[in-house]
């Protein structure tokens, strides 16, 4: 029987990590996180996430050394837990990625039509009261079809592609941070908070869950790492994905707030283009910043591409979901058949449009938490090392704690009538599939 092909190194693994994690909402909804904190209250927040997640990573990297298999989550609860649960967890995992994929391919659409206004014309038809334009969506299509392309073919052209896009961002994000540390003021910062400053961090916070998903893809691909390759490698990869991805953050909302006065851009949309032309009075900084965000979210729809049609290749596996899903292309060595059902299932959420994509994007922060804190629990089960256990507990509080943040009602911003209704309708699909699969047997 066929095998995934055996080609990632460390830089593929960080950058398939970055990448995940890093794609265009610093651009797309910064206005959000400047009004839910303010500058400081922001960066705090990113930066305090980068921190209480650093349990949570290395867990993800004892994982992957001890049981490198794609279904991550599910591999992992399935050493102390129920089947079910176990399929539940990957699967609610398998929505955290996948959403990723339309939203993307929707903002490709969004850039182009900033840079182009022009491109907004040919209306088709409108979901919600937004329009879908006909050269909006050939554009989505076109990035959907070419990500798909490459993953057919084979990781190691996945893999190359991710990690000479994750340098160009790196490189191009460097521009923007000195560009307004040479030219920004502090008194722009002012005032440093949005409201009282523990409320500030406190809103931000809970979407930091879905800004920072990408480092435990790491073990998604971790079947197809080269020969030799294993062991600490995964944990460095994935511990380099945590501090570059949590710092960009920080960096790049106080890039922003120190170009200009911070609460002129509540509302703007993409506000981090609109910051650095006030700043300089020009063009082309914007231009520069939305060729990034182009990459960055070409990237982040890459990376999460990888890790849904791993996770859900290792169902089909399995025999979780009808083992279809689970063949590998004798050429290519690649998912092929789970490659070709995510294309369609994100070429479908791109037909529906950003609007109804909303509610489910704030499901999947919920949704990595919950991953996360699957991961923790299992692993603080199965270790004896009194170290190690406290390590995985502290992991398991703030997983638990962000997934709280959305479920329960005393909290602001928690999980309104929509995306209730977004989670319960990815969990029956799911069921039914799972069903379908014993069905057959």
């Amino acid at each position: 029987m066929a095998t995934l092909a055996h080609k990632l190194f460390t830089r593929d693994y960080f950058a398939l990590a970055f990448g995940t994690m890093i794609g265009s909402g610093w651009l797309v909804v910064m206005d959000d996180w400047l009004a839910r904190g303010g500058p400081a209250g922001g960066m705090l927040a990113f930066a305090i996430g980068g921190v209480l997640l650093l349990p949570v990573g290395w867990v993800y990297g004892k994982w992957v050394e001890r049981l490198p298999d794609a279904a991550g989550e599910a591999a992992y609860a399935a050493q102390v837990f129920p089947a079910i649960v176990s399929y539940l967890t990957g699967w609610i995992m398998l929505l955290a990625y996948f959403i990723v994929c339309p939203w993307e391919a929707v903002a490709i659409g969004k850039l182009a039509a900033y840079l182009y206004p022009s491109i907004d014309r040919l209306p088709l038809y409108s979901v919600a009261g937004h329009t879908v334009f006909l050269p909006r969506l050939m554009l989505g299509v076109a990035m959907t079809l070419l990500l798909a392309f490459l993953n057919y073919r084979g990781i190691r052209a996945s893999a190359t592609f991710q990690r000479w896009i994750t340098s160009i961002v790196l490189l191009l994000f460097a521009v923007i941070v000195l560009t307004s540390t040479a030219r920004g003021s502090m008194a722009n910062f002012v005032p440093e908070f949005h409201g009282s400053p523990l409320l500030s961090v406190f809103l931000t916070l809970q979407i930091v869950p879905y800004f920072m998903t990408g480092f435990e893809s790491v073990p998604k691909a971790a079947e197809e790492a080269a020969p030799g390759f294993g062991g600490q490698r995964f944990f460095r990869a994935i511990l380099m994905a945590l501090f570059v991805g949590a710092g960009f953050y920080v960096l790049c909302i106080g890039a922003v707030a120190f170009a200009t006065p911070w609460q002129g851009l509540l509302g703007q949309k993409f506000a981090t283009a609109v910051a650095f032309e006030r700043l300089l009075g020009a063009q082309w900084p914007v231009r520069i910043i939305l060729a990034m965000a182009f990459l960055g979210l070409t990237q982040c729809f890459n990376g999460n591409f990888v890790a849904s049609t791993r996770l859900l290749f290792s169902y089909g596996r399995r025999g979780t979901v009808p083992r279809a899903f689970g063949g590998v292309h004798p050429e290519f060595l690649t998912p092929h058949v789970a490659v070709i059902a995510i294309l369609v299932m994100t070429l479908v959420g791109l037909l529906l449009g950003d609007s109804l994509l909303v509610p489910v994007t704030e499901v999947g922060s919920m949704a990595s938490a919950f991953g996360w804190l699957a991961a923790c629990v299992s692993f603080f089960l199965v270790e004896r090392n009194a170290r190690a256990r406290l390590i995985s507990m502290m992991g398991a509080l703030v997983a638990l704690l962000l997934v709280l943040m959305k479920l329960v009602p005393a909290f602001p911003g928690h999980f309104s009538h929509a995306e209730w209704v977004a989670l319960a309708i990815w969990l029956s699909v799911g069921l039914f599939l799972h069903l379908a699969a014993h069905g057959k047997k």
